[in-house]
């Protein structure tokens, strides 16, 4: 047992939890606040991925990552766009807008498949630079990726507490109600896919150059990961404020890469590592109804117990 909970795992876990949680952050806002099924965040995230190592490879790290999080937002408002403007279902116009991104993806990387990264500077070699001690050599990319979703965090939580942030909120609840108090609920679409779609990016950027390479398919199943890590930190945080939801996400995130670390320690195929993603996104979504349903029982037992005794003292 102590071989498979080792230091490692748990550094890695919460390396790749926190640029994961990015993502499932951007699926909170659509998914969870707006209601919407973005399903172009496969494709945004290799956008983001492909975007931020060609702006490194141009010696520029730091601005990779806003280049990453502008053309996030570009991709967000075609995605509204479509829904907003043209008719299309929310599903719909995900899955177009996911499909010609890999045409635009594969051309952001000079019509090559692979990218690397490994004669550029990055933001994690530059901060290991500046900081040169024994126990930051071993977690300063840890220390990098959390202070990035920290800031990122208390950002959204504050945004979704200013008036459009309410009234994104409002729209998810109600477009009908927003619409009867004069905020277009249309803009307020296309305002949250953009800010989803711009942390989607953004996660693909920091993966980019924290693995030193960009691949083409590096997107495929994002939504699957984003959606474990966002069901599992609703399932433990349960409700409450905007912060603490946040808080959860983030926590669910590093929860889900810790899982699939011990299930890959255990020897565990990589090639059924989507096979293990979709069991631990069906158990997160059926652990809630599960729940209900155990304790539904549980109480109708109790009940009827007590119907029995009161049935046999009356006699």
């Amino acid at each position: 047992m102590s071989s498979i909970f080792t230091l490692s795992i748990l550094q890695s876990a919460l390396e790749l939890g926190c640029i994961y949680a990015l993502v499932a952050l951007a699926l909170f806002i659509s998914f969870s606040i707006l209601n919407i099924a973005d399903l172009s965040t496969d494709g945004c995230f290799t956008l983001g991925c492909a975007v931020g190592a060609m702006v490194t490879i141009a010696g520029h790290p730091f601005l990779a990552l806003f280049a990453a999080m502008g053309a996030g937002i570009c991709s967000g408002f075609v995605t509204a766009f479509l829904q907003t403007r043209m008719g299309v279902p929310s599903i719909l116009a995900g899955i177009i807008v996911n499909t010609g991104l890999y045409t635009v993806n594969i051309a952001v990387m000079g019509f090559s498949s692979n990218v690397n990264l490994f004669a550029c500077d990055t933001i994690f070699s530059l901060a290991k630079n500046k900081i040169s001690s024994a126990w930051y050599d071993n977690w300063y990319k840890v220390l990098i990726v959390f202070a990035i979703v920290l800031l990122i965090g208390i950002i959204l939580a504050w945004f979704l507490n200013t008036r459009l942030g309410l009234s994104i909120r409002a729209t998810g609840d109600n477009e009908y109600m927003v619409r009867a108090s004069s905020i277009n609920p249309l803009f307020m679409i296309t305002v949250g896919l953009c800010v989803a779609n711009s942390l989607t990016a953004l996660s693909g950027a920091i993966l980019g150059q924290y693995q030193k390479s960009c691949d083409i398919n590096l997107g495929t199943g994002m939504v699957t990961i984003a959606l474990a890590s966002l069901i599992i930190g609703e399932t433990l945080i349960g409700k409450g404020s905007v912060l603490r939801k946040v808080i959860g996400v983030i926590l669910g995130s590093c929860l889900y890469r810790f899982i699939v670390a011990v299930a890959l320690r255990m020897n565990v195929p990589a090639e059924a590592l989507k096979l293990v993603s979709a069991i631990i996104v069906a158990v997160a979504i059926a652990f809630p109804y599960l729940k209900q349903q155990a304790l539904f029982y549980k109480q109708k037992n109790a009940f009827l117990l007590i119907n029995k005794k009161g049935g046999g003292s009356a006699c």
